[in-house]
């Protein structure tokens, strides 16, 4: 049965292609969004964009807040 549901199912091997590489992609995003890095890259960003006067203080504070629900989420930060 090997060689028979191997030459059936040869015509969805791209498909299964695509779905691994779509999973790598996803793995890799997920992994430099949670990078510890990456983090505190966009915690300074968001400090030097408010102390520039280009966000306000509630904005500041939405910002870092996403920041760090996305670091605490299931999965998410080091």
């Amino acid at each position: 049965m090997g060689l028979i549901s191997a030459i059936v199912t040869l015509p969805l091997a791209p498909v299964r292609g695509v779905i691994w590489l779509g999973q790598i992609i996803q793995d890799e995003v997920e992994r430099q969004m949670n990078d510890p890095a990456t983090i505190r890259r966009e915690l300074e960003a968001i400090d030097e964009a408010a102390a520039a006067g280009q966000l306000s203080e509630e904005e500041r504070v939405q910002a870092q807040q996403a920041v760090l629900d996305r670091m605490m989420r299931p999965g998410g930060g080091a």
